[in-house]
């Protein structure tokens, strides 16, 4: 009769247990070990929203979604599925301690050196170089590098091209409620008011450039030939905790994560970046390692943020074309100019 009780007794205690369980039941220690993260991917961290502003597509034109956690502050909103995409898993993107994804999907790092400039894409048309910041790496021989600022140049009816500067600029603490991203189009400051969508066209009609947010984040574009998604940040303290950064509080190493679209790029396509385009292109990434490294820092380097003296160059062979000296002059001109937030909150204001 005991026994016949102990197992009704058993199974009473059995159904119970199932029924707390079906029922979700989480007890304290579990509740805070499971607890979900927000949207935004970290504790008291707001997510960014995104909206698709093209009328085209009418079931999603002015729809809000809100970033995935992977990236809670890069993120684009693809109009066509009207879902958000992280812009730097995309091809083309360059970001972090740069990492490539190349026009054939596949990922990639260079690091360059610190304090030089690299060739990221180079065209007949279309020649981008980027200036590489960064800090010693202890026990390598690399360092730790981030893309600071980029050059876009355009072929012109000038003695030289036509020259887009965007850069973020150097900073000790952020603060994303100020704007630190400068701006400047053929030698001339680009004032652009911090508000999202505010918009400005250069005179020529070549390039316009567009907030994505009310700070630090711009859409730059050229028509039928680039798209280029641009956002200034910085280094947090996590991120330098879990790397080994050992970022300190004069400078929180402002840098760009950058995603590029190219709509008419040469079957000669070069540089970093551009050679991925080329249909003929064959990556050498060791696919079987995490974290693949391309070197050929010889092949991309430049003498200057605006010259086209990288090995590889292949910008306008004939008209438009500047030389190492011009593109160095031009480098040192804007080595020189100072930015800082207008008092008017209509954007930044440059000088040299």
């Amino acid at each position: 009769m005991e026994k016949a009780s102990s197992t009704v007794l058993f199974v009473l205690i059995v159904a119970i247990l199932c029924a707390v369980a079906s029922a979700s039941f989480r007890l304290p220690w579990e509740q805070k070990l499971q607890a979900p993260l927000p949207p935004g991917g970290q504790p008291g961290k707001p997510t960014r929203t995104v909206r698709c502003r093209h009328p085209e597509f009418r079931k999603c034109f002015m729809v809000s979604r809100s970033c995935p956690r992977e990236c809670p502050s890069t993120c684009a909103i693809d109009c066509k599925l009207c879902k958000p995409v992280c812009n730097c898993y995309r091809p083309g993107a360059v970001c972090d301690d740069p990492r490539f994804i190349g026009g054939d999907g596949i990922t990639f790092y260079f690091h360059g050196r610190r304090d030089c400039d690299f060739c990221l894409v180079t065209d007949p048309s279309l020649h981008i170089n980027a200036h590489f910041i960064g800090k010693p790496h202890p026990g390598k021989k690399r360092d730790f590098t981030w893309v600071q600022s980029l050059s876009i140049l355009l072929p012109s009816s000038d003695p030289g091209p036509h020259s887009l500067y965007l850069a973020a600029m150097k900073t000790a603490t952020w603060d994303d409620s100020v704007d630190r991203l400068a701006l400047w189009y053929d030698s001339n400051p680009i004032t652009l008011p911090t508000k999202e969508d505010a918009t400005w066209h250069s005179p020529d009609g070549l390039i316009s450039i567009k907030r994505t947010r009310s700070t630090n984040g711009v859409i730059v574009e050229s028509k039928n030939k680039f798209l280029i998604s641009a956002t200034a940040r910085p280094i947090t303290k996590e991120e330098s905790n879990i790397h080994h950064y050992n970022i300190t509080d004069d400078d929180c190493f402002a840098h760009l994560d950058t995603s590029f679209k190219f709509y008419d790029l040469s079957e000669g396509v070069d540089g970093i970046l551009g050679r991925t385009y080329r249909k003929d292109y064959i990556s050498k990434v060791n696919l079987t390692n995490p974290m693949p490294v391309v070197g050929g820092e010889h092949d991309f380097i430049t003498s200057g943020l605006f010259a086209i003296d990288c090995a590889v160059s292949r910008f306008n062979k004939g008209t438009g074309l500047v030389s190492a000296e011009k593109g160095n002059q031009n480098s040192k001109e804007y080595s020189k100019v100072v930015c800082q937030s207008s008092p008017a909150g209509t954007g930044v204001l440059c000088s040299r």
